[in-house]
């Protein structure tokens, strides 16, 4: 099991009375919320960078040594093309 360590952060006292209205609402304690709230917090944060890592592997746009290989295989191509007897 995970060792436990204590914390201590201010809040305005709205926040404060919404976050106890919903411990409450919730039936747990103020601690177990912010630990809820936090890991849910870096679930989303691990998801959006995991998105941002897809989209950057799939994006459109090619980089400097995928327009190096394309440029050099039009000219390979081009060169082949020429010496084709159509």
């Amino acid at each position: 099991m995970a060792t436990s360590v204590k914390t201590a952060i201010s809040l305005q006292e709205d926040l404060f009375k919404e976050v106890n209205r919903l411990a409450s609402e919730l039936h747990v304690s103020r601690s177990k919320l912010f630990v809820l709230a936090v890991q849910d917090y870096i679930k989303k944060e691990e998801s959006k960078n995991l998105l941002n890592q897809i989209n950057n592997a799939f994006c459109d746009t090619p980089n400097s040594d995928e327009i190096t290989v394309q440029s050099k295989m039009r000219a390979k191509q081009a060169k082949k093309l020429k010496s084709e007897s159509w």
